[in-house]
């Protein structure tokens, strides 16, 4: 079952307005994620209430306050379903998780952090954890 885009618009918007990319297609999951050079922020977005009151409160927080990765993309759970799962994909050993968001550098998985560690929060802690994955990983002091 699809969403319908009513639904999901709110969401989507939302991320769109902090400069994320959408990613729709199971080709352009593969394009964006097979990046060999630089960092990628997946977010896989949800219509849920931990992604509109928590997570993307929480990473438009830590935008705002930590070096930026080279690449923002999502995936809408529910919605887009095919780009959805070829995400999760890259995502593995993780389970399948919505909301979600995952740092990846150089093409390698280097952070993830599930629905279970987001919806049990505060938009606040969410951003520390993100603020903490992004300066390690995308500030003047990422590891080689």
């Amino acid at each position: 079952m699809r969403y319908p885009d009513e639904w999901v618009r709110p969401g989507r918007e939302e991320l769109l307005q902090l400069g994320f990319s959408e990613l729709k297609k199971p080709e352009e999951v593969d394009a964006h994620l097979t990046e060999k050079e630089g960092t990628t922020l997946l977010v896989v977005n949800s219509i849920c209430g931990c992604a509109a009151g928590k997570a993307r409160p929480g990473i438009a927080d830590a935008l705002a306050k930590s070096p930026k990765p080279d690449h923002l993309v999502t995936v809408f759970a529910g919605y887009d379903l095919e780009a959805t799962a070829r995400a999760r994909d890259y995502l593995k050993p993780f389970p399948p998780s919505s909301p979600s968001m995952a740092l990846l550098r150089e093409g390698k998985l280097v952070f993830m952090l599930e629905r279970h560690q987001i919806e049990n929060r505060e938009a606040l802690q969410i951003s520390a954890d993100l603020q903490a994955a992004l300066r390690e990983y995308c500030g003047a002091g990422q590891q080689a």
